[in-house]
């Protein structure tokens, strides 16, 4: 069975989703490669971490020992990544800088751990290995997201088949755009009432505060529609942005109130069909 209490939080970036798991009453073992990132965390979480209630790890997860190259993002460094193809993805936003970081090993701090009740992954194209670990474990977290592919329809489907090959049934796709603007409405593991404003780039609500939940076929009929927004709208050189006439008609309708986001990016958020709640 999962650990009840603990989160694994892939991905934490500035720490604004391990903010939320620790308001809830979780423990968290939040992994991060950027070192920057790291030392800002080691001051920001310094009383959880001395308690005991977060576990901060320093590096990438990756295959195989030793060291790897991360690309640290110049310009926004939610983009860093260890995925050579998310660099070039990422060039119309600003440069990235290599550098050398240790090498994480995802399964051998889940033996040390144990496996944890939710898994939030958000890694820049590395998403799917992180999935590919959980083979090793009988059990498997209650629920895991991540953030999933948007440019290559193939991809997307082996994050599915994978998902489904771990015991994952039940999926709700997540709008991340302007989750920063929102405020979660939820219950701590003490069964107290939180009222939690989310930060920017977080990764949002999990679990049981997700409302629609949907079969693997109705998930991927979703995304088929998002696709199509992907490849009209999106920032990688589609068509309407390389129009200046497309491009002024996104901008204004970006700028309405009334307009979702153009397209924004999108979470899998998966439920395991063993009975853990």
């Amino acid at each position: 069975m999962p650990v009840a209490d603990l989160i694994y939080d892939i991905g934490m970036h500035r720490g604004e989703d391990t903010a939320l798991y620790l308001s809830m009453g979780y423990r968290v073992v939040a992994f991060e490669a950027n070192p920057d990132l790291c030392a800002d965390a080691r001051e920001r979480f310094a009383d959880a971490i001395a308690a005991g209630r977060v576990t901060l790890v320093e590096g990438a997860i990756a295959p195989g020992e030793g060291t790897v190259t991360f690309y640290r993002h110049t310009a926004l460094t939610v983009f860093g990544t260890i995925n050579p193809s998310w660099v070039m993805m990422h060039e119309p936003f600003g440069g990235s800088t290599a550098m050398t970081v240790p090498v994480v090993d995802l399964a051998a701090q889940i033996a040390v751990t144990g496996v944890p009740y939710y898994m939030k992954i958000d890694i820049e194209g590395t998403e799917r290995y992180c999935l590919e670990v959980l083979r090793a474990f009988e059990d498997r977290p209650a629920y895991v997201s991540i953030q999933s592919c948007q440019t290559d329809w193939r991809e997307l489907q082996h994050e599915f088949d994978l998902l489904d090959e771990l015991g994952y049934n039940r999926f709700c796709v997540v709008q991340q755009e302007g989750l920063n603007r929102s405020v979660l409405s939820t219950t701590a593991l003490d069964g107290k009432p939180l009222r939690h404003r989310m930060e920017e780039h977080t990764s949002g609500p999990f679990g049981r505060d997700l409302a629609r939940w949907e079969t693997r076929r109705a998930a991927l009929r979703r995304y088929r529609a998002i696709y199509v927004l992907y490849r009209l709208l999106g920032d990688d050189g589609t068509p309407l942005r390389r129009s200046r006439v497309g491009l002024r008609v996104i901008k204004r309708l970006e700028r309405s109130p009334r307009v979702r986001p153009l397209p924004g990016w999108y979470d899998t958020h998966a439920r395991h069909s063993s009975d853990f709640d």
